[in-house]
């Protein structure tokens, strides 16, 4: 007999994960099915023998001390051991569980800006599979159990042995009788009809956390779906979906609002209540104030999800100009200038710089509350 080692083309101390190469290598060569040439059908086999012994730890040790790896009966090739050193892979042997984990389930709850700064607690009614009952999750009727499966033994799975060219060949299959479970449930349970779940509205309590955004997830372990036959829940995530505010805009952890001031009041100065939300606060106005100047109240933000303290709120002021006045206000505004010596053909050109950026921030701003 030829030398197993040189079969495989490796040396007498390789891994088992290198003979499981070296074989899968070689068999995609020279596996009929892709090389049909009759000529190579007895190395095929040959590669095969010698991998049916090198993989087994008892028969490797029994050819390296000389003996007869085969002895004992003849060759019985595993099918799944010869699909394993193909494809890496390997199935779970034996039956399957009936009681699974259950997936994990997600919901949408909105959130208006307050409840959003500020955190609250929300009831929630949830759509999920349940356990059963009237059954606990066993899926069988009354006191009855799972019984054995007459066809499997229990196994999960049959087997059939067929001869071919390289020997005996084993497969395995899921069993028909029982679905690979190795039990049949003779008498199900009349509510869950054997699965051992049902579907039902549940009422939880949620917290939502101070900072919260849009976006945001929050993990509720176990609240999920139960599994099948009374297996495990999956995990709850609850998204926060945040409300527009009618005339705050979040920006991260502060907030942005835009008051309007007539021209005198901008330049002579004044003070104005705006609503927060934290209540009525005041705003100085600082005599010749610009509409590209703005005032922060600091510590009237968002607060911040990780971390203290709260963001700001950013008073924008736009200053308003007159459309339409009178004879005698423009006679004013007229005598006002020439006592300042303006003149309306006097510009100055700005170079472009912060003013500009927070202009542009202002305008996006105001057009978000006027699309």
């Amino acid at each position: 007999m030829a030398d197993l080692y040189e079969t495989l083309g490796i040396g007498r101390d390789a891994s088992p994960d290198e003979i499981k190469k070296s074989y899968r290598k070689l068999a995609r060569e020279l596996h009929p099915d892709i090389n049909p040439d009759p000529a190579v059908q007895d190395t095929f086999k040959e590669i095969t023998a010698a991998y049916e012994v090198l993989s087994d730890p008892a028969k490797r040790q029994r050819y390296d001390l000389g003996g007869d790896p085969f002895s004992g009966g003849g060759q019985n090739f595993g099918f799944g051991d010869i699909m394993d050193a193909f494809f890496g892979g390997g199935g779970n042997r034996g039956p399957k569980p009936r009681a699974r984990a259950g997936q994990d389930a997600l919901i949408a709850i909105e959130l208006d800006l307050f409840e959003a700064c500020f955190g609250c607690e929300r009831e929630l009614d949830v759509d999920t599979a349940v356990r059963c009952e009237k059954c606990q999750g066993s899926g069988c009727s009354d006191s009855s159990k799972p019984a054995t499966c007459g066809i499997c033994k229990g196994r999960g799975e049959v087997q059939q042995v067929t001869r071919s060219f390289i020997g005996n060949v084993m497969t395995s299959r899921p069993c028909n009788n029982c679905g690979g479970y190795g039990t049949v449930i003779a008498s199900p349970c009349s509510e869950c009809a054997g699965d051992g779940r049902v579907r039902s509205r549940r009422t939880i309590s949620i917290k939502i956390p101070a900072g919260v955004e849009n976006g945001n997830r929050i993990h509720m372990s176990g609240q999920g779906e139960i599994g099948p036959g009374g297996g495990p829940a999956g995990d709850l995530y609850v998204e926060i979906v945040e409300k527009p505010h009618d005339f705050l805009l979040r920006d991260g952890n502060n907030l942005h609002i835009s008051i309007s001031v007539p021209m005198s009041a901008a330049a002579l100065g004044t003070k104005v209540l705006i609503e927060t939300l934290d209540g009525a606060s005041e705003v100085d106005i600082k005599s010749g104030f610009q509409s590209a100047d703005t005032v922060i109240l600091r510590g009237l933000g968002i607060s911040r999800l990780r971390g203290g303290g709260r963001g700001d709120l950013i008073v924008h002021i736009d200053v308003v100009t007159p459309q339409r006045l009178s004879k005698e206000e423009q006679e004013l505004l007229r005598s006002f200038a020439e006592k300042r010596g303006e003149k309306r053909d006097h510009v100055t050109i700005h170079q472009r710089g912060k003013a500009d950026h927070e202009n542009g921030f202002f305008s996006r701003f105001r057009d978000s509350f006027t699309r």
